[in-house]
């Protein structure tokens, strides 16, 4: 049904291929691994958000998932348009001082860190600009310089990524379940302490690609694999890494030709993209699946931590969470990723590569991640300005 709905929209390009949704991210590298990710790089920015009312559907979605009323989803999507643009300016207000960022659902805000030796003016000018601000000890240059230093160290399997948290002023450093007094963990926790501010978390299981063999639905194909198209660029579309190496050919749903891999990363990073041809082309939308109506990608503006966003892949199709971390390392069996984003959202096998949305802005890839849609998890995906300025990509925007 859905084939046929995109054929009549004129649509059989890439988005048919694919789960083109805004959301989730997993690393959609081959076969059964855990869980993971022209002329000058153009800017992955975008223009701010539209203030269309949000969709019936997204609304559903935002209810269903984090347990809202419809006005209650509403206000919250408009704070969070409102801490998203905002976000960039605090950042300046906060100078040298700056402890990171994030969304406070409670508050229906931005929160922003500021260190507690932070000249009086400077904590003004933060708090001018509308954002609640928090005094912490930590700046983000020194948690981030930890998280640097940890990224140096060879971690053990038992240990499944790690993640400046800026509303804990600390490095998270992410442990499996039953993991945390094996040997090779505990030295990498005691290394870690060396490196800065450290809290360890414990998880219920360790991250994995998102990978599926080849099975019917609306995805695209390289080799026996299975992903999901992330985003449209002019001249292609982007996705995981872990999905296909450069110069792979890639299939759609009914099995023609698409296109070829130009660039791929994994691991190290989890990010890739495909030039389309033989008739195929790329639309600025994400597939809603029947669960919304499908969405216009506007720009690709950064939610901040906090926030909600939807994924959108060809096994599990629409689904919501928020943005848990960001800048987090995921150590998967493949090695590790850095730079990712992680999210409450759940995701499966064949959603590798698909799209994270927020609002109408354009997030990031699916990468890997833990758990199921049946009982949770969480999934990282890699944000997509990286991807467009390595690659020197426009976003297709509406």
């Amino acid at each position: 049904m859905r084939r046929s709905r995109i054929r009549h929209l004129g649509l059989a390009g890439l988005l048919v291929l694919g789960s083109l949704t805004a959301v989730g991210t997993l690393p959609a590298s081959a076969a059964d691994s855990p869980i993971d990710s022209a002329t000058s790089a153009t800017s992955a920015a975008s223009s701010t958000s539209s203030e269309e009312p949000a969709s019936a559907g997204l609304l559903d979605a935002m209810q269903r998932d984090f347990g809202l009323t419809r006005a209650e989803a509403e206000d919250r999507l408009a704070a969070e348009r409102r801490a998203t643009d905002l976000a960039p300016t605090a950042r300046r207000a906060a100078k040298d001082a700056f402890g990171g960022s994030w969304f406070d659902a409670d508050r229906g805000r931005l929160t922003v860190a500021v260190t507690s030796d932070a000249a009086p003016a400077t904590v003004r000018a933060v708090g001018a600009t509308g954002a609640h601000v928090r005094a912490v000890e930590h700046s983000a240059r020194q948690l981030d310089a930890a998280k640097t230093r940890i990224d140096r160290l060879d971690a053990p399997a038992g240990v499944s990524g790690w993640h400046v948290d800026p509303a804990a002023n600390s490095v998270v450093v992410s442990v499996v379940e039953g993991e945390r007094d094996d040997n090779d963990v505990r030295r990498f926790v005691g290394l870690a302490r060396e490196a800065g501010p450290v809290t360890v978390r414990t998880v219920p299981s360790a991250p994995r690609t998102l990978a599926a063999g080849t099975v019917g639905g609306d995805p695209y194909y390289t080799g026996n694999v299975r992903c999901s198209i992330g985003f449209s660029v002019h001249g292609g579309f982007v996705t995981a890494g872990h999905c296909g190496g450069a110069g792979g050919a890639v299939r759609g749903w009914d099995g023609s030709h698409i296109g070829t891999f130009q660039g791929s990363s994994f691991p190290g990073n989890d990010y890739a993209w495909v030039s389309v041809g033989s008739g195929w082309w790329t639309v600025p939308v994400v597939l809603g699946w029947g669960a919304i109506p499908d969405r216009l990608v506007r720009g690709s503006n950064e939610a901040p931590v906090g926030a909600s966003i939807c994924r959108s892949g060809s096994t599990t199709h629409w689904h919501c969470g928020t943005v848990l971390a960001k800048n987090e390392t995921v150590n998967y069996s493949q090695g590790a990723v850095h730079q990712m984003t992680k999210t409450s959202v759940c995701a499966e096998g064949g959603d590798s590569g698909g799209s994270f949305i927020s609002g109408d802005q354009a997030q990031g890839v699916t990468s890997g991640g833990w758990g199921n849609c049946s009982s949770g998890g969480e999934t990282w995906f890699q944000p997509l300005n990286e991807i467009l300025n390595r690659y020197g990509l426009t976003l297709h925007t509406a």
